[in-house]
């Protein structure tokens, strides 16, 4: 059995070859042994074209005694007949010519031996020149060996660059096969060679890319599990250090409940925002697209909100003059909005003020708070990314709404944007698919 490319490539180059080859030298064979015949029947109908000439007058049933040897010695045999012998002699093809007054040839049998002949009507006698076929073979031989010498020799050649051009093919995709098992066992392969023919360099490319994100998605992983990790430690040893100084009896009983109850609740939203995303990470996440009106969504979420609004000492307001429609999950509008309002909450010093607008399409969050720096803004919606960056300046969540908005935004065909100006606030834009207007299919 064959089981490497390499080898079934070469099999079937090798086989192809040698069977074109095969081919071709049957072909040749058969065409230089009907050009070979063809001549030596061209020049027995000249030879006795040439009796007819040199010896008119002898009679049929005579034969010339020079010419005889002379064709002896040719290994032929020349016959003067009366045209009706002549004609029972020959074939019925030949017959006939000889009887029409035509010259004919061809071959013929005698005795169970196979002839070329070449047949001229000469008035009442036919003058016939008869060769043994088989000293054709002669003629026809030397090219067949030389045909097969050549066929040999061009099938040796095609082998060897079957076999060099099997290589070529092989030879990147068994790098490509090498480098997957690195990857698989864990290790960063160096990067492929992207050359040859489009469709392997094509591999090599693809391959290379596919490397690489899966890099960077390690990379992503990692940093993410570290930051992960970070946030249960804190609230765990907040939780701990607490109930510790319970047991020490050096801290009261309702400064400490006051503080494992916080710590718990940042826990419990960590958690549930964790398997938000895991969610939106599975293949079974779904949304249900459907006909909404943002504007009575937004008017649903500012009651939701308006009692923690209001012991941070925001403004939260609305803008929702009139209906306005989009295609969109009614489930995940909520959660997209929750997430928006709370971090424009947490953001906003007592005092400021949060915006949720609605218009057809369209939601927008806008605070007044220290806002981003520019280049904090392209990297909003990373995980943990505001957090790390801003946990010891201002208040944050835990690191994962803004990610959570990105995600549940996509998953319904939308987009979502930021805009932001250092000590100006910021504003969140969410664009989703638009609504048909009335009567539009």
């Amino acid at each position: 059995m064959l089981r490497s490319l390499r080898a079934r490539e070469f099999a079937a180059i090798a086989i192809a070859v040698l069977a074109s080859v095969g081919v071709t030298l049957i072909l040749a064979v058969v065409l230089v042994r009907r050009s070979v015949q063809h001549e030596a029947l061209k020049a027995l109908a000249r030879q006795a074209a040439l009796v007819a000439t040199q010896q008119p007058a002898l009679r049929a049933g005579q034969q010339p005694t020079s010419l005889g040897v002379f064709f002896e010695t040719q290994q032929e045999r020349l016959a003067i007949l009366p045209l009706p012998q002549a004609a029972i002699l020959l074939p019925p093809a030949g017959s006939a010519a000889l009887r029409a007054g035509r010259p004919a040839q061809g071959l013929v049998e005698v005795g169970g031996r196979g002839y070329l002949y070449a047949a001229r009507p000469d008035g009442q006698r036919a003058i016939v020149l008869l060769r043994a076929a088989k000293l054709e073979a002669s003629d026809w031989h030397p090219f067949t060996i030389a045909f097969a010498i050549a066929a040999t020799v061009g099938a040796a050649l095609a082998a060897i660059v079957a076999f060099l051009l099997a290589g070529t093919v092989a030879r990147p995709i068994r790098r490509v096969a090498l480098a997957s098992r690195a990857l698989a066992a864990g290790e960063q392969p160096r990067l492929l060679p992207v050359n040859g023919p489009d469709e392997l360099a094509s591999l090599g490319k693809a391959f290379n890319q596919m490397a690489e994100n899966l890099a960077q998605a390690g990379d992503a992983e990692r940093s993410f599990l570290l930051s992960v990790s970070h946030e249960l430690k804190t609230p765990l040893a907040l939780i701990r250090g607490h109930g510790e100084a319970l047991l020490d009896g050096v801290i009261t009983v309702p400064k400490a409940a006051g503080i494992v109850v916080g710590e718990a609740k940042r826990l419990e939203r960590l958690v549930r925002d964790l398997l938000d995303l895991a969610r939106l990470n599975q293949r079974t996440f779904a949304v249900t697209p459907q006909p909404v009106d943002l504007a009575q969504l937004v008017d649903e979420a500012l009651v939701r909100h308006e009692a923690e609004a209001r012991r941070v000492g925001v403004s939260l307001l609305a803008e929702t003059p009139a209906p306005a429609p989009a295609i969109a999950d009614p489930d995940r509008i909520p959660q997209v909005l929750s997430n928006l309002i709370e971090n424009a909450l947490r953001s906003t010093p007592a005092g400021g003020a949060v915006t949720v607008a609605a218009e057809p399409s369209r939601l927008t969050v806008t605070d007044t708070g220290p806002g981003l720096a520019p280049e904090d803004v392209p990297r909003a919606f990373e995980r943990f990314f505001l957090y790390n960056r801003h946990a010891t300046n201002r208040a944050v969540g835990t690191g994962l709404g803004l990610a959570i908005v990105k995600e549940l935004t996509e998953a319904m065909e939308g987009t979502v944007t930021v805009q932001s100006v250092p000590g100006q606030g910021t504003r969140f834009v969410v664009r989703l698919p638009r609504a048909p207007a009335p009567g539009e299919a």
